[in-house]
Order: C-alpha cells, then sequence, then structure tokens
C-alpha cells in the first residue's frame, strides 16, 4: 500500500507586540497623568489649604497664661498671691499605636498620671484618645513637685524604649506625649483668714466668689499666645516661624483691711461662736472718718488653698450676704429720729409700764419690771422696747406719720439699700414701704424687728454717729496697682449728711451711758482709759429653714474712743444655743477684745477723760 505523504508542519510566529505595548504605553500613561493631575492639584489648585494642613500638623499654639495680680492688705501685706505652677498637657497624636507603638498608650499613660495628678484614670483616657487633635490639658496648675514626679516617671520609661530598640523590639513609650506649659497657682498664705471677703479661685482659674470675683478682670490681665514648630511632641528651638503675643500681668489689688485687725476679729468671732454653740457669727470693724472696712470676719470660714474640703455653708460671706433683723441696736437710729426732729431730749423723762398695748399686740421688755421711771437716755442705756415705742409715737400727730418719719431716717442711714460694695451676692436688707407696715411692725420696727439688714448696714449706723452725724460709703477697695507698678487709688466714696452733729454728739453720750452706767446693758464692752459708746441687742430669728421665728440674734455695736472716735465695732452672733443669748453678754466680750486690739495696733492713745454722767431714771425711779 503506497505510503501517504504527510503535510509539511507549520512555522510557528511569534505575535506581535506592539499591541500590548501600546496597551502598557496607554495603561502608563494615564497612570502618570493621575499623578500629574494630582500633582498639579495638590502644587498649584489646592496648594494653599494643603500647606496650611500641614503648617497646622507641624506648628502648635499654646495659650501664655497671664500672672493674677496680688491682693494685699492696706500695707502691701499678700493676702492672696500666685506661685510658679505647670499645665500637665499633652499630644494625643503619640498616644496612637502607630506612634507610641502600643495598641492601649491611653490606658497605660493614664494609669501612671492618675495617682501623681489625683484625677480619674477613665477621664485621663479618654482626653488621650483624640487622634485628630494635637493638645489637651490633663490638669492645671500642678506644683513643681508633680512636674518632677512625672518627669521621673517619663526618664524610667524612656530608658525601657531605648533598651527594647537595641534588643529589636518596637520601643514602646507611652508617656512621650506628656508635655507641660508653665503656668501660675493661686496661694492664700494666711489660710482662712480674711477668706469670706478674699474669695477663691476655681477650677478654671476664674474668681470664684468675693474679691477674686468682683475684679476679676482687674486681676486677671489678658493671656497671651506662642505658635511653636514641634516635632515629636517636642518644641524644635532652631525653626523659623515661631509667633508669640506675650501675656499681660493682671493688676495688684491694695485692700482696706489691716491683717492684724482682721486676725483678732476672726480669733475673737471665732472663739465665741464655739463657746456658744452657735451657727455663725461676724465681726466688722470700720474706720469712723473714712469708711474704711479695716476688718471683715466670719465664723465659721473655709480655707481658699482647698475649696473641695470646704463646708459648702460657710462659703461665701454672711457678714454681706446673710439677711436678719437686728433687734435693739436699731434702737439708736429711732432715737436720733426723736432727737433730730425735736420730738424730745435725753433727759425727757418717759414712764414705762411693764406692759404696753398697742395695736393687736402686748409688748414688753426682755425682762418684767415694775414701772421704770426712765430719762430718754435711760431707754437706750436699759435697752427699753416700750420706752422706744413711746418715744417714737411722738415723730407725728398720727401713727401713720410717725411711721413715715422714722422710715425715712432709716432709708437716710442706709436701711434698704446696697451698702455701696458692690460685693457679688451683697443683700440690701427689707425694709417695706410705711405704707405697708403691718398693724405689729409699725410697734416692731422702731426697736429693731420687723426689717432686716446685714452685718455692714449695722456697723455703718454706728460709724455714722461717731462721724458726727455724717455717713461715708463703706469701701473695701484702697486701690490698683497696675503692671506697670502705677498706683491708683479708689474713687472717693460718697458721704451724707443723716442726723446733725448736735443729734449724733448726744446720741454719743447716751451710748455711753449703756456701756459706763452699771444700770446699762453693755458693760462687758467696758475698757480702761477709753469711753466706749455702744448698744446690746438681743432679736428674735427668723430660723432661715423652718421660715418662722426659733432661736435669737446677739449684737453689740458701738465706736471708741466715744470723745475722739476712730473706729466703729459691729459684732453679732447667730442661734446661740450653749450659755446666755443675750447680745451684752457674748458679744459685748468679743466687741471690747476686737476694739481694744485696733485701738492698740492703729496707736490711738486712751484720753483718760470721763464719760458724761447722764441721767439714766428721774423722780421715782428704781
Amino acid at each position: 500500500m503506497p505510503r501517504t505523504k504527510s503535510p509539511a508542519p507549520k512555522a510557528i510566529r511569534l505575535g506581535s507586540p506592539r499591541p500590548r505595548l501600546r496597551l502598557v504605553s496607554l495603561g502608563l500613561t494615564l497612570v502618570m497623568l493621575a499623578f500629574v493631575v494630582r500633582l498639579l492639584q495638590v502644587q498649584a489648585v489646592d496648594a494653599d489649604a494643603f500647606a496650611a494642613k500641614a503648617e497646622q500638623q507641624r506648628y502648635l499654639s499654646v495659650v501664655l497664661a497671664a500672672e493674677r495680680g496680688e491682693i494685699t492688705d492696706r500695707s502691701g501685706t499678700p493676702l492672696a498671691t500666685s506661685v510658679d505652677a505647670y499645665d500637665i498637657t499633652a499630644d494625643p497624636k503619640l498616644f496612637t499605636p502607630a506612634e507610641s507603638k502600643s495598641p492601649n498608650a491611653p490606658e497605660q499613660a493614664a494609669a501612671l498620671l492618675a495617682p501623681i495628678l489625683g484625677k480619674d484614670a477613665g477621664d485621663l483616657a479618654k482626653k488621650l484618645r483624640t487622634p485628630d487633635s494635637r493638645y489637651t490639658v490633663l490638669a492645671r496648675r500642678q506644683t513643681p513637685q508633680v512636674w518632677n514626679q512625672i518627669k521621673d516617671v517619663k526618664k524610667v520609661f524612656a530608658e525601657k524604649a531605648r533598651a527594647d530598640r537595641a534588643r529589636g523590639g518596637p520601643g514602646a513609650n507611652v508617656l512621650a506625649g506628656v508635655l507641660n506649659e508653665p503656668s501660675s497657682k493661686r496661694v492664700y498664705p494666711n489660710g482662712e483668714l480674711a477668706a469670706g471677703i478674699i474669695g477663691y479661685v476655681n477650677a478654671d482659674g476664674k474668681g470664684g466668689g468675693g474679691i477674686e470675683s468682683m475684679l476679676e478682670r482687674t486681676l486677671a490681665g489678658r493671656d497671651g499666645e506662642i505658635t511653636y514648630a514641634q516635632s515629636g511632641g517636642r518644641r524644635v528651638p532652631t525653626a523659623d516661624g515661631t509667633r508669640e503675643t506675650p501675656a499681660v500681668p493682671g493688676s495688684d489689688v491694695e485692700l482696706t483691711l489691716d491683717r492684724d485687725i482682721q486676725w483678732a476679729a476672726q480669733r475673737a468671732i471665732t472663739d465665741q461662736v464655739a463657746k456658744s454653740r452657735a451657727d455663725r457669727g461676724y465681726v466688722i470693724v470700720q474706720d469712723t472718718r473714712t469708711g474704711e472696712i479695716l476688718a471683715m470676719a466670719n465664723s465659721p470660714g473655709f480655707d481658699p488653698n482647698d475649696i473641695s474640703r470646704a463646708d459648702a455653708t460657710a462659703l461665701g460671706n454672711p457678714a454681706l450676704q446673710d439677711v436678719y433683723e437686728p433687734g435693739s441696736t436699731a434702737k439708736v437710729m429711732s432715737l436720733a429720729a426723736v432727737l433730730e426732729e425735736k420730738a424730745a431730749t435725753a433727759g425727757t423723762h418717759v414712764v414705762v409700764p411693764n406692759r404696753l398695748h398697742r395695736g393687736d399686740r402686748l409688748f414688753k421688755d426682755d425682762i418684767d419690771h415694775p414701772t421704770w421711771y426712765l430719762t430718754l437716755s435711760g431707754v437706750l442705756a436699759k435697752s427699753s422696747n416700750i420706752g422706744t415705742i413711746l418715744a417714737t409715737g411722738q415723730l407725728g400727730d398720727t401713727q401713720a406719720e410717725a411711721n413715715r418719719v422714722l422710715h425715712s431716717y432709716l432709708r437716710k442711714f442706709g436701711i434698704g439699700s446696697p451698702t455701696g460694695l458692690r460685693y457679688p451676692g451683697e443683700t440690701p436688707g427689707i425694709l417695706a414701704p410705711p405704707g405697708k407696715w403691718s398693724t405689729s411692725q409699725q410697734y416692731t420696727i422702731p426697736f429693731g424687728q420687723g426689717f432686716s439688714l446685714n452685718a455692714l448696714q449695722a456697723a455703718s449706723v454706728y460709724q455714722t454717729i461717731a462721724n458726727g452725724g455724717v455717713r461715708v460709703e463703706p469701701t473695701l477697695v484702697r486701690g490698683v496697682r497696675g503692671p506697670d507698678g502705677r498706683f491708683t487709688a479708689a474713687p472717693a466714696p460718697r458721704k451724707t449728711r443723716v442726723v446733725g452733729e448736735e443729734t449724733a454728739r448726744t446720741l454719743s453720750d447716751m451710748l455711753q451711758s449703756v456701756v459706763d452706767s452699771d444700770e446699762g446693758t453693755g458693760v462687758k464692752a467696758r475698757i480702761p482709759g477709753y469711753r466706749v459708746a455702744g448698744k446690746t441687742g438681743t432679736a428674735d430669728r427668723v430660723d432661715p429653714e423652718l421660715g418662722r421665728y426659733r432661736g435669737y440674734t446677739a449684737s453689740f455695736a458701738g465706736f471708741a474712743p466715744a470723745d475722739e472716735p476712730r473706729i466703729a465695732v459691729y459684732c453679732a452672733i447667730q442661734n446661740p444655743t450653749k450659755g446666755s443669748y443675750f447680745g451684752g453678754q457674748i458679744c459685748g466680750p468679743v466687741h471690747q477684745e476686737v476694739t481694744r486690739f485696733a485701738l492698740k495696733t492703729l496707736r490711738v492713745p486712751p484720753t483718760g477723760a470721763k464719760a458724761p454722767d447722764l441721767p439714766v431714771t428721774f423722780g421715782s425711779g428704781p
């Protein structure tokens, strides 16, 4: 069988590379085009935006806290000052896993920092877990000792990280992003002394009460700002672009207080409040000629260095913020009206029965007594409620007219109006218009019940009498010293003529009989060698919780030397529950102690002159 010839095999040809090359070229061209477009977008179209973003990542802006001004007493002794401190800050970006080389760096760092800073670890971790931020404050105004503790811990972890990297490990450092900024911490060198006046600074560095709040803008100054280049959480000192707006320090405030007199007043009232187991008490010392407040002490007080431990009820300044009925210390205003209106004289005879029926009430004095035959001076010396009602009844032909006259004098003495200090939270007191006085009020107001005031208003009444009948608006700030060292005195206080000099002089003599006469209620306020004018007070007290009368307000007000007045002193104790509750018994000794110390501190010599011997009784009197 013939063999068939096999066909010759076909030659294998390689495909043309041109299509592939064209395809690859097209792909590369598209990729390059995308890069070029993106590059044009970055470098031309969005150049400013990206540059700003890079700037933001590279540069850090930090507030430069202004140094807070000092608060001093009248001699320049610091009562509130600022010391060097640190704000503990952090860069949250450095706590991300990529930067810190640890998956839970915020929690680890928070656990280490919490006991040092006294903060909650959860709160710290939350602040550190904000990777979109480059700045957070962990704690403000920490002492240098606290920052030194943190530095020591950071050093330990930095060394561990270096050792770990040397062994080929990640070299995690969970504290690398913890930083500090210079700041200041408010310090009160005298602790509780004058805390009610000075106030305190809160956690945000703002005034939280008292002068710190009242003069916040003056004391705080103006914060500055610095923007600098940083890398890895550290400042780059050689980098360009650092911008700084310097902080402007706050001004120093000089108060009218005398630290030593303030100390004596605070000690005296604290001791008596504790001895009487009272709710609280206050003492005010005022310069009778200038109206300047030399002391304003409250008990109980608080330590502004550690507000967290303070009793909330002790914060504030009760001497200006408490409102209460004054009792018999207010009788001096009623008798001032009687004398000024020529309705009676110091020697006018007043027959005082044991009971007096007026309106819908039967009035009595503090003690039962036979009919008293008193002079008007004796009415004040023996603090007779009935005698005061009878005397003020002579102010008008009708009771309504007498009410209007008495109201006008109470207003002149400053009752029912702010004192002029502009102190935060100060109460103006409560004094109803005479047309709205109830049947009982028109007879109780003359002896100090049925209207209310604060302690400074009560002190100001006696400053007015001591100053010849001229009321000088109380002042607490002497002036301000700016960052340039220039002192600017406070505006001169307003002066108001309340009663004439003759009336004031007569009242002064009558008030001396309260202290010097053995029949007076203020014998415990006597100071050997000095003439002391004063008045006791024991008022029914409205319990602020119950809203009804319960307990007493004991008080004593006066001035010395009575013949050449320099200081007026007022003491009040709220709700004494142990021992006596009479003003002469528990506030008289406080008045004597504080007045004697203040006269010695101010170097006021005793005159040695005898007090005028005004008769207390007449005729058939006891």
